[in-house]
């Protein structure tokens, strides 16, 4: 399916890739497709989801908000602001351990366990599998030969999606607007 999609759309999920490697996480989620979504920022559902207050900013911290991804195999991940309330700057903490162990020495630990950071092909969660699937669809809903990126947006607006709906839908970002929005003269892809 990934040959039908446009070089942005393409970004958009190496993008999503990378956030979810930054954050440690098993799989990529719907959630990280919306921040790669507003990390491309040169793109035609950037520009939809920006006009609407939608940014990487706005996200992340509705993300930090709704608390984290429920990951059963894994126990929470410490709190920062927890830490910081009982005098622990986790930021110093790190860069003690990497000036007296070399850099990454907290995430080469068997106390990272699989909270480290990690290399090499994350697969994609059911949800975010269906947003895919579901751009696919929008893209022939609106006779287009290509996914583009307000195809997987729109995608992430139906039920099923995982994180991405519902924050999206919070903010007023529902499948309806945004297709009426592509609908308007000058419309164009990405």
């Amino acid at each position: 399916m990934f040959e039908r999609f446009t070089e942005p759309a393409r970004r958009v999920v190496v993008l999503a890739q990378q956030d979810a490697r930054e954050r440690a996480a098993d799989r990529i989620r719907s959630e990280h497709l919306l921040l790669g979504l507003c990390r491309a920022t040169d793109t035609r559902a950037a520009t939809l989801l920006a006009a609407r207050g939608v940014t990487r900013a706005v996200v992340e911290a509705d993300l930090g908000a709704a608390g984290p991804t429920e990951r059963p195999d894994q126990p929470d991940l410490p709190d920062k602001a927890a830490l910081a309330s009982v005098g622990i700057d986790l930021d110093e903490v790190r860069e003690r351990v990497e000036d007296a162990f070399g850099p990454g020495a907290l995430e080469s630990t068997r106390a990272a366990g699989s909270r480290g950071r990690r290399w090499g092909h994350i697969p994609f969660d059911r949800a975010a599998k269906k947003v895919l699937e579901l751009a696919l669809r929008e893209a022939i809903r609106r006779g287009d030969r290509s996914i583009g990126t307000e195809h997987v947006l729109l995608g992430m607006l139906h039920s099923e999606t995982g994180r991405a709906m519902p924050l999206l839908a919070a903010r007023g970002v529902t499948l309806e607007r945004m297709r009426a929005a592509l609908d308007e003269p000058g419309a164009a892809s990405g």
